[in-house]
């Protein structure tokens, strides 16, 4: 029954992420669409200006790039694993988890899903994704 359970959980989180596909057309025009927490305004011809609506960041600046992705070096190679555009890609993901969730365990275990390795499969632990948390909020997204 459990298993059950999930599968349901599981489609329904597919069919509330493909609603979010498509023109304006294709909007449900239940009341239900009125609570959506998603906004509703289009973005602007500047991807940067629509980021903060959505949760995350802008794209950090060469310096703060470098200064993150030394950060994760500083942790361990491997979060990192010369793939820097993915550590990046990964850390402003992080940062818009982070800005709806206050729990520091949540925190930790988020990114300890998110920031995976070749030998760390099921991520780099908790002492490990503390300190990606750490450098993700601090060199990110620091007001999250």
């Amino acid at each position: 029954m459990r298993r059950h359970h999930v599968i349901i959980a599981l489609t329904g989180a597919g069919i509330l992420a493909l609603t979010g596909c498509g023109s304006d057309s294709d909007a449900p025009t239940s009341d239900k669409a009125s609570t959506s927490t998603v906004p509703s305004a289009r973005p602007s011809a500047d991807p940067s200006a629509a980021r903060p609506d959505s949760g995350l960041p802008p794209s950090p600046a060469p310096a703060q790039r470098a200064t993150y992705l030394a950060a994760l070096n500083k942790i361990d190679p491997e979060i990192v694993n010369g793939q820097d555009d993915k550590a990046v890609s990964r850390g402003l993901d992080q940062c818009q988890s982070m800005k709806g969730e206050k729990d520091p365990a949540k925190r930790v275990a988020g990114a300890n899903q998110r920031f995976i390795g070749p030998n760390h499969p099921d991520g780099f632990g908790p002492v490990k994704s503390a300190l990606i948390v750490a450098a993700t909020q601090a060199n990110l997204c620091p007001t999250y």
